[in-house]
């Protein structure tokens, strides 16, 4: 599954969800599936996801409000998923950011072209996104400049960094006091290319320690959460 688009299926029936995860990974997609709005938020923060599939009539917080959430914060593809005949619903999603709909009930090859189509049209907007990103992380006595992909200290040195490690940094920072397993790491700092199977993270973290901490044997920024796995404890100023 290594290079696969990841796609968040929203909604609360379990038969669909189940149904749609299948033809969708068996057309070689990562599926993350979510019951309602509390589990796709949840879904969000854990998993690079590339496009949400998004049921209009959900319990509590409905598809739409959902989607006007997600829209307010990031760029990635919705395309709704609606039982609703009335043209009122899906223009109104259109309006809230959608990026297409498709009524219910959907053959599995219509909704794969149009997660296929929705997907490439996408791309176009990606380094658009990435330019919005804080060009700069500031966190206890460090700079991650991110134009440069550089780690500055307080008195100028540069810390170099391989690609690994400034990925991973880069989703540390951006997520601080919080903790995240080896898996999220591993999938929010290389995407699309993370291995299952690869074990790396452990390492990596060990060597972004030797780097920042004062005493890397008595860590103080990156905490081992046993049994849960890492936390990055400084302040972190965007500018």
């Amino acid at each position: 599954m290594q290079g696969a688009p990841h796609i968040l299926v929203v909604d609360d029936h379990r038969e669909i969800r189940d149904l749609v995860s299948r033809a969708l990974t068996k057309d070689g997609f990562r599926v993350s599936t979510a019951a309602d709005g509390r589990a796709m938020r949840k879904a969000l923060a854990d998993s690079r996801i590339d496009l949400i599939l998004l049921d209009l009539m959900l319990p509590g917080e409905d598809g739409l409000s959902l989607c006007r959430a997600v829209r307010a914060e990031s760029k990635i593809p919705i395309i709704m998923l609606t039982a609703k005949g009335d043209e009122v619903d899906r223009v109104i999603g259109l309006e809230m950011g959608a990026d297409d709909y498709l009524a219910k009930p959907f053959g599995s090859r219509e909704l794969i072209a149009r997660i296929k189509a929705v997907l490439r049209r996408s791309q176009d907007k990606t380094d658009a996104a990435i330019d919005r990103r804080p060009k700069r992380y500031r966190f206890d006595r460090w700079q991650l400049d991110t134009g440069g992909r550089e780690l500055l200290r307080e008195d100028g040195v540069t810390v170099p960094l391989s690609t690994g490690e400034y990925d991973l940094l880069l989703v540390l920072v951006e997520r601080p006091q919080r903790v995240l397993n080896r898996d999220q790491l591993l999938d929010l700092a290389r995407g699309r290319s993370a291995n299952a199977l690869d074990r790396s993270i452990d390492t990596q973290i060990s060597r972004l320690r030797k780097k920042l901490e004062r005493d890397p044997g008595e860590p103080k920024m990156i905490k081992t959460v046993w049994g849960g796995g890492y936390m990055f404890t400084p302040e972190v100023t965007p500018e």
